[in-house]
């Protein structure tokens, strides 16, 4: 079994990651997975290329101690957490968040809450390319509101 948080350049496969989550482990049924990919679009505005920074070493920690908070509300057999950092294009894979559990509902609710909490409190900076030049991106009100159904306040800032 791989390890439950990897940051890194390399696109990733669904079906190996989701293969290796469910590997031995009898007890699941239930897989829920999500990824997301680059836009060419935000923000009303076309986007080129996105480049995605990460302090290594914190981004690891603070995604590990999300998945072992998502293990204490949820009843998961398994997490795994891919997020890309680098230079990427739009269509390409930026996130996976893969859960197990016995149920769909457990599944669900943990794929939703870890995909919650890396789009506001994960330690990225996201720089993306437009015709007007580069900008960094903030969270959006969104993200801090689906954060918030949880039970935690978005740190921006």
């Amino acid at each position: 079994m791989s390890a439950r948080v990897s940051i890194q350049t390399d696109d990733f496969d669904l079906s190996t990651e989701v293969a290796q989550l469910r590997a031995l482990d009898k007890r699941v049924g239930a897989v829920c997975s999500f990824i997301g990919t680059v836009r060419d679009r935000n923000d009303g505005q076309s986007v080129s290329t996105m480049e995605l920074e990460h302090y290594p070493g914190m981004t690891e920690k603070s995604i590990e101690a999300m998945i072992d908070e998502a293990f204490r509300r949820f009843d998961l057999f398994g997490a795994r957490v891919i997020h890309r950092v680098g230079l990427l294009q739009p269509l390409d894979q930026i996130v996976l968040v893969a859960v197990t559990s016995a149920h769909r509902g457990q599944s669900y609710q943990a794929c939703e809450f870890l995909m919650d909490y890396l789009k506001t409190q994960a330690p990225f900076w996201k720089k993306e390319q437009t015709p007007e030049g580069a900008r960094w991106v903030d969270a959006r009100v969104s993200d801090d509101a689906a954060l918030a159904r949880w039970g935690i306040e978005a740190r921006n800032g």
